[in-house]
């Protein structure tokens, strides 16, 4: 066979494969569907009493001095159990005044005679026994006495109750000024030291706030205009250090 004749035999012998390759009818493609990870629930929270009875013992911490009433601690954390909680009702009750040492607190529980029905109860209490320098010993035996007043206050279960650490007040402008600042945060120290020993041995929620007033003097925006007192903002940041606990409180 010439060649030129095997060149014209498998042109025409490619043409007629493609002609048939093109009549076939091309298989389907199968695209599998993207995998979907379905949203994730959130998870929902667990309901609470649909009254919730709340009551803060303390001094100047407490019933915030030098701030707007909604702005002390115990108010914004209402608030906050109010949007986190929003189908339950609070109530708040204070017994807190500025000055007060723990001699006094007790004496005003003695005398207002609080219900004992609180589904929580906050104490913050002893920055005055330091600051008017009563002698540790008081604060070493009254402090239990009004962590088992709270107890009592609180339908009488421990689980009820959250104590909140002294703040140092070493770390504002008054403090910088007008007292020795090592002497003051060595004397909180003990102090707080006493009283989250105190709440651990009798299981008994602690929490420490003291390090946030700490960082006063570096943050003014912490200290309130009086120059002594935690500002609005520092309180924001002790009901957020507290907030888990205090919805364990009220979950449990």
């Amino acid at each position: 066979m010439k060649p030129q004749f095997k060149q014209i035999v498998t042109i025409i012998l490619a043409i007629f494969l493609l002609s048939c390759n093109s009549d076939e009818t091309p298989s389907p493609i199968v695209v599998s569907p993207p995998h979907v990870i379905p949203p994730v629930n959130q998870v929902p929270v667990k309901p609470i009493s649909s009254t919730v009875t709340y009551l803060a013992l303390g001094d100047s911490y407490t019933i915030g001095q030098s701030v707007c009433e909604t702005c002390r601690f115990p108010e914004q954390l209402k608030s906050n159990l109010k949007a986190v909680f929003p189908q339950s009702a609070f109530s708040l009750k204070i017994i807190a005044t500025t000055g007060w040492t723990t001699t006094n607190l007790i004496s005003a529980i003695n005398t207002q005679k609080p219900e004992s029905n609180y589904d929580l109860v906050t104490l913050l209490i002893g920055v005055n026994n330091q600051y008017q320098g009563r002698d540790f010993s008081i604060y070493e035996k009254e402090f239990p006495e009004l962590v088992a007043k709270a107890i009592t206050l609180a339908k009488g279960d421990k689980k009820n109750v959250i104590v909140l650490s002294i703040p140092d007040y070493a770390y504002t402008p008054f403090g910088k000024t007008t007292m020795n600042q090592e002497t003051i945060s060595n004397e909180i120290n003990k102090y707080n030291s006493f009283a989250e020993n105190y709440c651990t041995m009798n299981n008994v929620a602690f929490v420490s706030i003291t390090d946030i007033t700490r960082q006063g003097l570096n943050n003014p925006g912490l200290v309130t205009t009086d120059g002594l007192h935690p500002s609005e903002l520092a309180y924001k940041m002790f009901v957020e250090r507290m907030l888990s606990k205090v919805k364990m409180v009220l979950q449990d």
